[in-house]
């Protein structure tokens, strides 16, 4: 066979190999899915999410409880019938957690000028403990409006309110809270007092 013909079957057979290589690379390096066949597929977890700290739940008291706070409360208060200079005060827990008055065991209550200071309370009535409220429990505090002036019980200074502060610690906005039935009572800022917290109405009646 000449040697020019024999070259070129070389050179034919030469190139067949290389297309069959290649084929054989191709099909080796992808997995008929997209993917190179050496490509590694790793799950990646989310990154961890620090836990929240702001659940909702109100401040905690030094004894560790829940703090009472005016968004779990109701107030209600009024003049106290056939008690001179009495008026009651009372919170009832609506929420569905039990707080304490740990932190501020008596209200701050705040009449006529917010720059006053508020009433201060009567030593002599705190109770033996803390005072806590469960769901659907009521406290009850007792505010003595005015010092009797004279033998007949009239007032000389103050005046006539149907509304009054009310803060459960020092650095709170004061709860504006209305007397039931809206009749007006008269409050001297001077003398007025307030007891601490009580767990029962008999117990805020002593005062």
């Amino acid at each position: 066979m000449p040697i020019t013909a024999l070259a070129t079957i070389r050179r034919a057979a030469a190139a067949a190999l290389l297309v069959t290589a290649t084929l054989a690379l191709t099909a080796g390096c992808h997995d008929g899915t997209g993917h190179k066949a050496g490509d590694s597929v790793t799950a990646v977890s989310p990154a961890p999410v620090p836990p929240s700290h702001d659940d909702g739940a109100p401040p905690t008291g030094p004894d560790g409880r829940a703090a009472c706070t005016p968004e779990m409360l109701k107030f209600q208060a009024g003049a106290m019938p056939r008690r001179a200079h009495r008026m009651l005060l009372t919170v009832t827990n609506f929420s569905d957690r039990p707080c304490t008055f740990a932190a501020q065991p008596y209200p701050l209550l705040h009449f006529g000028d917010g720059r006053r200071a508020p009433l201060p309370a009567i030593g002599a009535s705190a109770p033996p403990g803390v005072i806590s409220l469960a769901p659907n429990r009521t406290a009850y505090a007792l505010i003595i409006t005015s010092a009797a002036h004279g033998p007949d019980g009239s007032h000389h200074r103050g005046g006539k309110i149907s509304q009054f502060g009310v803060a459960l610690s020092a650095r709170a906005t004061p709860t504006q809270v209305g007397l039931d039935g809206r009749a007006p009572v008269h409050v001297d800022p001077h003398t007025a007092r307030v007891t601490y917290w009580q767990s029962s109405l008999a117990a805020a009646r002593k005062w």
